[in-house]
Formats: structure tokens, C-alpha cells, sequence
């Protein structure tokens, strides 16, 4: 093991998580934007339909191993139901996130990328979420002011979701580095760990238990593939530390 010349990093439960999770206030709060509602759709007809957007058809999409973006998802939701809003479709996903839920940083995450800032290691994120790069970028600069991510990949920007190798080859390509100077840092043993160690990317499962009570830990999944497993986020800096100055 050497130290890496770039960590990256998954997004929920990793870097950030979404406590009081609330689709319907996050519809409340979007829905004041609505210019143009001819059928007078209340929250109660939003919630139906997204049942049958993302619930049923995006859900399916998904379950191929591709995914579409909250964008496409909003396009065919509000004009299958007529609605018009004065934002941007940007705009329309940060409003509706951060009404359901403003996020929240995992515990020691900040103080972590400080760190790994001032050690001069670079750092960048891929994520599997519905939401666009930047979208996740503005919640990273709102709630990480201090990140220096030189990238942020979304499975929704690229189609395919991770464990797909292609998400990994893009980042490497970004970043102009080979697989074995790289770290990938996820807390999903299939999708992150294996995902990433497909790719020669040295993979590091960050298991914590943050915001997930009653979890059955004889119920884990094992990533089946070398890796580093950590519980907290002062055993990578240590760890690093322990890289940079050689000591045992």
C-alpha cells in the first residue's frame, strides 16, 4: 500500500447524508414556483404521479444498471401534468432537495478532507444519485465550503451506474492518472468497493453506522475483493499519515 496521489469519494453516506428525508415538503416547496397548474394539481397529485414516474418507470430504468436524471424525470413528471415553473431545471432539482432534506455532513468528514487538502492529495466524487453534477456540487459547496473536488460524476450525467466500470475509466481519464496512484472511498461493498477494484483503484469501505439504527451487521455483505476497511473517518488520516511519514 502507498499513499495515493487522488482519493475519491462516494457521496451518500460517506461524504454527506439526507436526514428526515420528506419528498412531499420538497413538492410543497417547488410547487410555489408553479407559474402554470391548468388541471389545479394539488401536492397529493404530484405525489401520485411521481409514483408512477419514478416509482415505476425510472425505478425499472435503474434496475438495468442505468439511471436518468431528476431533470428528465421532472421534464416528463410536470408536463405529463401540465405544470410550468418559473425556475430553471437546475434550479427545480436543488429547490425540491433541499426542502426534503438539507443534508447533513457524516461525522469528521470535514476535518478528513482538510487534511487530506493539506497533505496535497487531490480529491473528486462519484456518486449514484438522481441528481446532476451540479446540482451535487452546489450541495457540497453549502455544506463542504473548504472541499477542492476536481470532479463530481453523477451516474445521472453519464447513464450508467456504478459498479459500471465506465464511471471509474472517466474519472481516471479526468484525471490523467493511472488506477494504482488512486483511492476510491464508498460505504456500498458491491457498487463501490468491487466496483472500484474492477478497475485496479484501491478501494476503501467506509463502514459506519451513522443515521442507521437497528442495522444487523451478520447481515453484511462482504466486498469479495482486497480492500481497507474503516469505521470512522480519523483512521484514513491516520493511515495517511502513517503513508506520508513511513512510520510503522
Amino acid at each position: 500500500m502507498h499513499s495515493p496521489k487522488m482519493i475519491l469519494f462516494d457521496y451518500g453516506h460517506t461524504l454527506l447524508y439526507e436526514p428526515d428525508w420528506d419528498p412531499v415538503r420538497g413538492t410543497a416547496v417547488l410547487m410555489e414556483y408553479a407559474v402554470r397548474n391548468p388541471n389545479h394539481c394539488t401536492v397529493e397529485d404530484v405525489r401520485r404521479a411521481s409514483d408512477l414516474v419514478y416509482g415505476v418507470h425510472l425505478e425499472a430504468v435503474q434496475a438495468l444498471g442505468y439511471d436518468v436524471s431528476a431533470q428528465v424525470g421532472d421534464r416528463l413528471l410536470y408536463d405529463y401534468l401540465g405544470i410550468q415553473f418559473s425556475l430553471s431545471p437546475v434550479e427545480m432539482e436543488t429547490v425540491f432537495w433541499d426542502a426534503a432534506t438539507p443534508g447533513a455532513i457524516m461525522p469528521g468528514a470535514d476535518t478528513m478532507l482538510d487534511s487530506i487538502n493539506a497533505a496535497g492529495i487531490r480529491t473528486g466524487v462519484i456518486s449514484n444519485p438522481r441528481w446532476s453534477g451540479e446540482a451535487l456540487t452546489q450541495r457540497f459547496h453549502r455544506l463542504l465550503p473548504r472541499n477542492q473536488f476536481e470532479l463530481v460524476l453523477t451516474s445521472s450525467d453519464y447513464l450508467v451506474r456504478k459498479p459500471n466500470r465506465l464511471l471509474f475509466d472517466v474519472a481516471l481519464q479526468k484525471a490523467g492518472l493511472k488506477p494504482e496512484d488512486v483511492w476510491y472511498v464508498g460505504d456500498n461493498p458491491t457498487a463501490d468497493i468491487e466496483g472500484a477494484a474492477q478497475v485496479g483503484i484501491y478501494p476503501v469501505w467506509f463502514d459506519n453506522d451513522t443515521d442507521r439504527g437497528g442495522r444487523d451487521h451478520a447481515a453484511d455483505i462482504v466486498p469479495q475483493c482486497e480492500h481497507l476497511r474503516i469505521r470512522e473517518w480519523s483512521e484514513l488520516v491516520a493511515i495517511l499519515e502513517q503513508l506520508r511519514t513511513g512510520a510503522s
